[in-house]
């Protein structure tokens, strides 16, 4: 049994869920946001929440209960209060600017890095040190988070690169003599 997925979720008021044949949708303040349905799991929307059960009792059914719930109850927060990642910049000359649908990145390297920000997805950076990335789909939030974080990982002797905000990074002590 999962523990998870027994739970239903409560859908606020404000937002609407509907099942249109193998997708269910969500529409809030924030959007509208959908999700392909599995078979081996039974959607059902009762009064002011999403029950999510297997569908029959196969360890596959079982396996994907607790994970469809979770992408259910967040495409409700999704809608309603949104996702954010932060990312702080270490480092001499690192910095970052958000230029409309653009995140410009300087790393160190002998050029600028650029990168085209996703529609639904916005970016700030509140000073040159720190970018705040913000959407109502946690994936594609996520996602983006991620890929400006591979420019330039965090290395253990200085802690030079992004990091997300609460990351640690494990330090080392240099050469001795």
């Amino acid at each position: 049994m999962s523990r998870i997925g027994k739970k239903p979720v409560t859908v606020p008021a404000g937002v609407t869920a509907s099942i249109d044949g193998k997708t269910m949708t969500v529409k809030g303040p924030k959007g509208t946001l959908s999700l392909a349905m599995r078979d081996e799991i039974a959607y059902a929307i009762e009064d002011g929440g999403i029950q999510v059960q297997p569908a029959n009792d196969t360890k596959q059914a079982r396996a994907f209960w607790g994970m469809q719930r979770t992408l259910v109850q967040n495409l409700v927060t999704g809608v309603t209060e949104g996702f954010t990642k932060k990312l702080l910049i270490t480092g001499v000359g690192y910095r970052a600017a958000a230029q409309g649908k653009n995140l410009k990145l300087q790393l160190g390297y002998s050029h600028d890095v650029n990168i085209d920000v996703p529609e639904g997805i916005e970016v700030k950076t509140p000073d040159a040190t720190t970018v705040e990335i913000s959407g109502s789909d946690k994936q594609k939030v996520g996602q983006l988070a991620a890929e400006i974080r591979r420019w330039r990982k965090p290395e253990p002797y200085k802690g030079k690169g992004i990091k997300y905000d609460g990351e640690f990074i494990f330090r080392k002590e240099g050469k001795k003599k």
